[in-house]
């Protein structure tokens, strides 16, 4: 049982941790992991379709079109339509998003990846196999994830139960 309770509390630690981290970027910024994400790409993009941003990010086009609306509601992006393609919607920051991002704090994943790929290729391996054997323990082999840490909201668990989905992880704006 001590080694069960060991992992148990392993990850509700990585848990506590993504969900800290997301509190502490939501109250300096005001924005969420998904939202600085975009941001974030935009930035080093530039003048970015909707369809190249979602890849980009791992996120469903509705989920960035739906992100996108309430981060220009906030002015800190903008959208036009192509010139030489009108169906083709580009995304770019404002000023004010511009600044916002150089006050954010970095995504949790920024330090992890880095010291992650410090590691042995053979300690990196151990631990991808642990996880996804974790996942598969957890029933959690059929749920979509970006590779991006955070908590997504509770208006994406309601909305799945009332559409008697799969639950799809994924980014919330």
């Amino acid at each position: 049982m001590k080694d069960t309770n060991e992992v148990l509390i392993a990850l509700r630690r990585i848990i506590r941790a993504t969900d800290l981290h997301s509190k502490k970027l939501s109250k300096v910024s005001g924005l969420t992991a998904p939202q600085l994400l975009i941001m974030q790409t935009i930035r080093r993009i530039g003048e970015v379709a909707i369809g190249t941003l979602a890849k980009e990010v791992s996120l469903s086009q509705a989920t960035v079109t739906t992100i996108l609306d309430r981060l220009e509601k906030r002015d800190l992006i903008y959208r036009q339509r192509g010139e030489t393609d009108k169906r083709k919607v580009y995304a770019q920051l404002t000023p004010t998003g511009e600044a916002l991002i150089r006050k954010s704090p970095a995504p949790l994943q920024a330090s992890f990846i880095k010291q992650f790929e410090n590691l042995q290729d053979w300690e990196q391996h151990m631990i991808i196999s642990a996880l996804q054997r974790v996942a598969e323990m957890m029933n959690a082999t059929d749920i979509e994830a970006s590779p991006y840490l955070e908590i997504g909201e509770l208006g994406d668990l309601q909305q799945v139960e009332a559409n008697k989905e799969p639950y799809k992880t994924r980014a919330a704006g």
